[in-house]
């Protein structure tokens, strides 16, 4: 398997190389292990979803309120 550096994955992902480290340490990133001071990052690892938001999962017929209008919206 071939790896890459916290500093290669943030390029690769558009964020900082210290978020990155910190995706790594909080278990986000998976297959990514500490060697020394390095992470070592799986070259085909994807990027971890922003946990900020939650995915959000409605049924094809359920109707909601759009907050701005006031209106329904399906």
């Amino acid at each position: 398997m071939e790896y890459i550096t916290a500093k290669e994955a943030a390029e690769k992902w558009g964020i900082s190389q210290r978020r990155v480290q910190v995706l790594c340490e909080q278990g986000r990133v998976d297959g990514a292990k500490r060697l020394g001071w390095v992470w070592a990052i799986p070259k085909d690892a994807l990027k971890p979803a922003d946990a900020r938001f939650k995915r959000e999962e409605t049924r094809t017929n359920e109707k909601k309120i759009d907050a701005r209008t006031g209106g329904v919206r399906q």
